[in-house]
Parts: structure tokens; C-alpha cells; sequence
């Protein structure tokens, strides 16, 4: 194994907040990724022959990729460097853009959202750990990561918007916008990004899930962070197609419709820490949990949907409230007492747990869907109930975190 030549990380302010911009940028389009063919599903499903069931791998797809490779990209981090394979992801990121917007078939369009999902695996934990080596720790480091995460939430607010105005011109556009923003991207990361001074040995992966497999808090975290992410992304799902098919609505008016669920995570990260620090994260995941399934089980008791105010509103409200309250709180909670060596191992697989909750939801709550509303909502609510269950063992079991 050869080693790589040495590039210093960049040593002024100036210098590494560019850096930093660059890979929060990433992360922002990562996220994006995630929301921008959201509320273009019934256009895409329509102008390809593509069922419901089929569509929803549009969206999937970008998960199922994600979950796929996060699992390898230490290893070729390991034998590759950061700087390598960080700007490796970005073309094959790009090309498959392009290549997304001319599809013509559905499997060609679901290939290129799985590809885009395995270089997102790539950039986004190899981010993050760039952000770890070039930040000292302390204040510097954790300003670096609030800065990271809120970009991350961001994309996911930009991306529905922007699917809601692309889908109005054609929804060709949504698969292709991504693509200038890493472009410009790449050509920053070729300038700043640093080289790793000499490859690293990635830990076993049979011995790391054995580990993992024995901590409990961990696996409670897991579970609960998966349980959370495919109940909210099961319920913008089913309520595309339902505001678009029995309401009749527009992309763009859909995409406004949505904002209560994620606008208010963007406003509430900067006061994260402050939440963890006053109430830890076991009230917290606890009180998450319990809201998202408050949420699905006020909107199955209730019915479908006669309006938007207390039809809608309410579910989207209570499950965004469950992710303001435990986002944080659950990737804390999942590496709280391991030790750094032990905490770089572990994220990949916590972060592949909660890509599954999408892979695993979002094709359920479609056929479901196939059945009638109530349906699909009963499946997310034993989903989010399962979750909030998890959450309560969670709260009985561990000792209080050190904030």
C-alpha cells in the first residue's frame, strides 16, 4: 500500500471556514438529494408508467444506495485517503445527475438515485471526519458541526422548495439541479481539501457489529433514529400522492403544504446543544418518539383527510416535533461513552440503521397506500409506535448522559 503525499489542512481562519463551507456544501446537496423528488413522484410516476409502488423507488432508491456503501467507505477511505475518495464521489455524483434528468425509464431513473445515494455514503461520513482532523476539539470543532448539520437540514427545506418550483417547469430539472452546485464544489475541494499524510487501517467489520450488537444504547438509538426517519419520510410520501390524486394540488403549492415538517428542525439546531445540556437525551428521545406516533395516531383515528388545517397539518406538526426533540439527542445517545477509535466505527453503522428506516418504510407505506389510506397510516403508526416503545426502554435503562 502506497502512501499518499502530504497536504497540509488549511491553517488560517480564512482558510478553513472555505473548508468548511465546501463540505457543509455536500452536505446540503446530500440532504437535498433526499426531498427534491418528492412532490414530482405523481408527475414522474405518470410520465414514466410507473405504479406507485415502483415510483416510491425514485425516492428509496437514494436511501437503499446510501445504506448500501456506507458500510464499505472506511475501508476504501483506509486504502484510498479522504482527499481520493471525497473527490472521486463527486463527478460519478454529477455524471449520474445528468444522466437522471434524460432517463426515459423508470429503472434508468431508479439506478442513477441509487448511484447518487452511494456517493453521498462516501462524502458524507468522509466530510465529517475531515471536519474532525482539521478543527481542534472543543468550541472550534462542535461550532464546525453545528455549522455541518444545519446545512444538512437546510438542503432538505431547499430541495422541497426547489422540487416544488422545478416540477411546474418539468420534472426532468429536479434530478439535474444538484449537479452545478457539486460542480463548483469539486473545484473548491481540489483547492482545499487536504490529503491524508499515509493510509489508515479500517477496523474489522465483523468485530465492530459484534461490538456494536452488545451496546445497547447504541442499538436503542439505532432503532429509534430508523423508526423516526421512515415514519416522517412514510408520511410525506403518502400525503404527495394524496394532496396531489384526491386534492388535485400543484408541486409547487404541495412543497409549501410540507414546510411545518422541516422548517422547524432548520430553526431549531442552533439550540440543540442547549436542549441536551438542560433536559439529556433520554427525555428527549423519549418526548421525540412519543410525538411522532401522537402525530400518526391522531391522523389514523381521525381519517382521511377533509382539509389541510386539521387534516394534515397536525401529523406533519407532531412528527416534525418528534425529530426537533431527538434528532441531536439520538446521535448523541449513540456513541455516548465509547472512546474516539470505537465512535468512528460505530457512525457508519448507526447512519446505514437510519438510511434502512427509508428503504425499509417507504415501499410498505406504498403498498399500503394500494389498500386506502387508513392503510398506510396504520402501518406508520405501528411503526412510530415502535419507536416511541424503544424510546421508553431507552429512558428506564441508561444512566444520564454527560451533556
Amino acid at each position: 500500500m502506497t502512501t499518499l503525499s502530504s497536504r497540509p489542512a488549511p491553517r488560517t481562519g480564512a482558510g478553513r471556514r472555505a473548508l468548511l463551507f465546501v463540505l457543509a456544501g455536500n452536505m446540503l446537496i446530500d440532504a437535498l438529494e433526499v426531498s427534491v423528488v418528492l412532490v414530482a413522484l405523481p408527475t414522474v410516476e405518470r410520465d414514466l408508467g410507473l405504479s406507485a409502488v415502483a415510483g416510491q423507488w425514485v425516492m428509496s432508491g437514494f436511501a437503499a444506495g446510501f445504506a448500501a456503501l456506507l458500510l464499505l467507505g472506511p475501508r476504501l477511505v483506509a486504502r484510498w485517503g479522504r482527499r481520493r475518495v471525497y473527490l472521486a464521489a463527486l463527478p460519478v455524483f454529477i455524471a449520474a445527475s445528468v444522466v437522471g434528468g434524460l432517463a426515459d425509464q423508470g429503472a434508468v431513473l431508479i439506478a442513477t438515485r441509487v448511484v447518487k445515494g452511494m456517493c453521498a455514503a462516501l462524502t458524507a461520513p468522509t466530510g465529517l471526519a475531515i471536519i474532525g482532523s482539521t478543527f481542534r476539539p472543543g468550541p472550534e470543532q462542535r461550532r464546525a458541526v453545528s455549522v455541518y448539520s444545519l446545512f444538512g437540514a437546510a438542503g432538505f427545506t431547499a430541495g422541497l422548495l426547489a422540487s416544488g418550483a422545478l416540477t411546474g417547469l418539468s420534472w426532468r430539472w429536479n434530478p439535474v439541479f444538484p449537479a452545478p452546485v457539486a460542480l463548483l464544489l469539486l473545484v473548491a475541494g481540489f483547492r482545499l481539501i487536504p490529503r491524508d499524510p499515509a493510509p489508515t487501517a479500517a477496523a474489522p467489520l465483523g468485530a465492530t457489529l459484534a461490538r456494536l450488537a452488545r451496546n445497547g444504547s447504541f442499538l436503542r438509538s439505532a432503532v429509534g433514529a430508523a423508526t423516526l426517519n421512515g415514519t416522517y419520510l412514510g408520511l410525506l410520501l403518502l400525503l404527495t400522492h394524496w394532496l396531489h390524486d384526491q386534492w388535485g394540488w400543484s408541486s409547487w403549492r404541495t412543497a409549501l403544504a410540507f414546510l411545518p415538517a422541516c422548517l422547524p428542525l432548520v430553526l431549531a439546531l442552533p439550540f440543540t446543544a442547549r436542549m441536551v445540556g438542560r433536559f439529556g437525551t433520554e427525555r428527549l428521545i423519549t418526548a421525540g418518539g412519543g410525538a411522532a406516533a401522537l402525530g400518526c395516531l391522531t391522523a389514523l383515528l381521525t381519517g382521511a383527510p377533509g382539509t389541510y388545517a386539521d387534516g394534515v397539518l397536525p401529523a406533519l406538526l407532531c412528527v416534525e416535533a418528534g425529530f426537533v426533540l431527538s434528532f441531536a439527542a439520538l446521535n448523541l445517545q449513540a456513541t455516548s461513552g465509547m472512546s474516539a477509535e470505537h465512535r468512528g466505527a460505530a457512525v457508519p453503522v448507526y447512519q446505514t440503521a437510519v438510511q434502512l428506516g427509508a428503504v425499509l418504510a417507504l415501499p410498505a407505506v406504498a403498498a399500503a397506500a394500494g389498500h386506502g389510506y387508513r392503510r398506510a397510516l396504520l402501518f406508520l403508526t405501528a411503526l412510530s409506535a415502535a419507536g416511541a416503545l424503544t424510546a421508553a426502554v431507552s429512558h428506564r435503562r441508561d444512566a444520564p448522559p454527560t451533556p
